[in-house]
């Protein structure tokens, strides 16, 4: 699609499928809702139970984002410490991190998978009534990267059946996580979905025109992120880096208010000696006034508001 900041309208065409511009200089005004300086949103994933496990049909254990450091997958193997180590995430991570957020009143959106959900519909309950906004991420908690359009098009269907199971209503967000190449088109054609979070590569909201309407983006992160420090063995350096990102953000936020996320994971910060850096810096953001914490459905809506989406026409004929 052929871009221009400074129309009201843009036009489809070929492309090399990428934009390394963005805003550029022109960054618009977010105009967040009480003048705040910055936008901070806290992501929950919820993913244990639906990583990669022979019990699944899948060809081997998962070996990611774990205790373990460079674990391998064990082919038509279970890895019964690497299930025990997911395990602690919905058994008791999840927990320690609900009371924390929901006592501090803190606005959540959660990346749910499908298959976790199924798993442990209590915490999907919990979920819901305290007001957090349930995203889908995913069916299961895989690499989609070769996975078939209609493998993928088929687990995008069986999420939003287990949203609407469990939660009570169908995700009008999703972040698939591991996404591949045509993962956004398959989210577009189901016309559902508000916005997905499938990028890193914007501080703000942004409108993607490659799938024939507008469609909204609201970068993640994975530097702002407790899956970085799982290693760490303590909470101090989540903090602090985590404090530094805001600081920056806070200060620029005087002239172009910025968003801020920050990613969890009930198996990684939910033990009792990480929880600790995620507690010091909910303590330090109430001592910031104008800060505005939202969900991402917030966002999401605000920026459809306050940055409606670009009028979209067709390319001239060339004939």
């Amino acid at each position: 699609p052929i871009r221009s900041y400074r129309s009201n309208t843009i036009t489809m065409a070929h492309s090399a499928q990428r934009d390394v511009v963005g805003y550029g200089s022109q960054v618009p005004d977010a105009q967040w809702p009480g003048d705040a300086k910055i936008a901070v949103q806290f992501v929950l994933n919820y993913e244990e139970g639906g990583e990669s496990n022979i019990l699944n049909g899948d060809r081997a254990s998962e070996s990611l984002l774990s205790e373990i450091v460079g674990a391998p997958p064990y082919v038509g193997q279970r890895h019964m410490n690497m299930e025990s180590l997911y395990e602690y995430g919905s058994r008791a991570g999840f927990w320690r991190l609900h009371k924390l957020l929901t006592e501090r009143k803190i606005p959540v959106t959660v990346y749910a998978v499908g298959m976790a959900l199924e798993m442990n519909p209590d915490a999907g309950r919990a979920m819901v009534e305290s007001g957090w906004e349930v995203a889908s991420h995913g069916y299961r908690w895989i690499d989609y990267q070769n996975v078939s359009p209609e493998t993928e098009r088929e687990h995008i269907r069986k999420t939003i059946a287990v949203h609407e199971k469990i939660i009570g209503t169908r995700p009008l967000g999703i972040y698939q996580g591991k996404p591949n190449a045509l993962t956004r088109k398959l989210i577009v054609e189901e016309g559902g979905f508000v916005y997905d979070s499938d990028s890193y590569a914007d501080d703000l909201p942004y409108w993607n025109y490659e799938y024939g309407r507008p469609h909204l983006i609201i970068p993640y992160t994975l530097d702002n992120n407790d899956m970085r420090f799982a290693q760490a063995l303590e909470g101090e350096r989540f903090f602090q880096y985590l404090k530094d990102a805001f600081d920056q953000l806070y200060e620029e936020g005087n002239a172009k208010p910025k968003m801020m996320s920050v990613g969890l994971h009930c198996r990684v910060v939910g033990r009792p000696g990480r929880v600790g850096g995620l507690i010091k810096f909910l303590d330090y953001l109430k001592q910031k006034p104008r800060v505005w914490l939202a969900r991402r459905i917030d966002i999401a809506r605000h920026w459809h508001k306050v940055h409606p989406p670009l009028a979209v026409t067709a390319p001239k004929s060339s004939l």
